[in-house]
């Protein structure tokens, strides 16, 4: 069975993509306090907790579909709210809006959820392979998502502090740290 450092690492792992996407998002948001970045973090811990499971559950049934299409879904994803947020930030009055409006007031859990959800399909796969370890699936979704919650939540506060230094390009680096992500995702599937 794999000890608690193993799944700490695995945790850590997975959650560099959340991190990635929570830097972009607190880059573009002026005003944000420990209790907004705390609920971006939940929300990428939950979502990187949960995707273990499903994987888990569902692997057996449908293994060969997902090996063969997580990569796009990700992609997808991603590049549907990077786009988003490239969007919105080039307009000027979503531009001028966002750096008056305290985050609290303009979170949109839809779309941080996709986010959370394109940048945890890796851990569905992972899910797969901890049934093989002989892991217990809870301990592994609580140690993955409580990690991934973690540092999601830095991230916002970082994006926070080095968002002012980016101006309204936030939102543009933000978006285009999610397609990055996302063709991170697809070459990698496709050159393996």
């Amino acid at each position: 069975m794999a000890g608690i450092l193993t799944l700490s690492a695995l945790g850590a792992s997975l959650s560099v993509d959340a991190f990635a996407a929570a830097l972009g998002k607190g880059a573009a948001n002026r005003n944000v306090r420990w209790w907004d970045a705390a609920r971006v973090g939940m929300v990428f811990g939950l979502f990187e907790a949960l995707t273990p499971a499903i994987g888990w559950l569902l692997g057996y049934l449908v293994n060969d579909w997902i090996a063969d299409w997580d990569h796009w879904v990700a992609f997808v994803l991603l590049a549907i709210v990077g786009g988003h947020m490239v969007r919105q930030s080039l307009s000027v009055d979503a531009a001028e809006a966002a750096e008056a409006a305290p985050m609290e007031a303009r979170p949109n859990y839809w779309r941080l959820s996709l986010t959370a959800i394109a940048t945890s399909i890796d851990a569905a796969a992972v899910g797969i392979t901890l049934a093989l370890m002989e892991v217990n699936l809870w301990v592994a979704c609580l140690i993955i998502g409580g990690i991934t919650a973690v540092v999601a939540t830095g991230g916002v506060i970082l994006g926070q502090r080095v968002g002012p230094y980016l101006g309204r390009y936030a939102g543009i680096v933000g978006g285009l740290v999610l397609f990055a992500i996302g063709g991170s995702i697809l070459v990698q599937h496709l050159s393996a």
